[in-house]
């Protein structure tokens, strides 16, 4: 791998998402990210396997677009982003609580 690969990786995964769906899908091998909103899923299963060390088996992607909201009055617009849930391989398993 390259040195510049490997630095995409970092650009690529934002973090991990950490919600009550996001972790219930820990018992299905699932794991949700926030990702970059230019990568591709080819791009997030790399990344994954390279970061974790683990074997990627799907990759499903959704843009979250942002909400709107009012802020002292005046109407505002909260920027959108990209989720990715990763399906991983049977008997691995990423602990998102901890860093990379």
């Amino acid at each position: 791998m390259s040195k510049k690969q490997n630095e995409r990786w970092y650009d690529v995964i934002r973090g991990p998402l950490v919600t009550e769906k996001a972790t219930q899908g820990a018992e299905n091998n699932q794991v949700t990210f926030e990702v970059a909103k230019d990568s591709t899923k080819p791009e997030i299963k790399a990344a994954v396997e390279g970061l974790f060390g683990v074997k990627v088996t799907s990759v499903n992607t959704s843009n979250v677009r942002g909400k709107v909201k009012v802020f002292r009055g005046r109407r505002g617009k909260r920027a959108g982003w990209k989720k990715a849930v990763v399906r991983i391989a049977e008997g691995q398993n990423i602990d998102v609580m901890t860093g990379i």
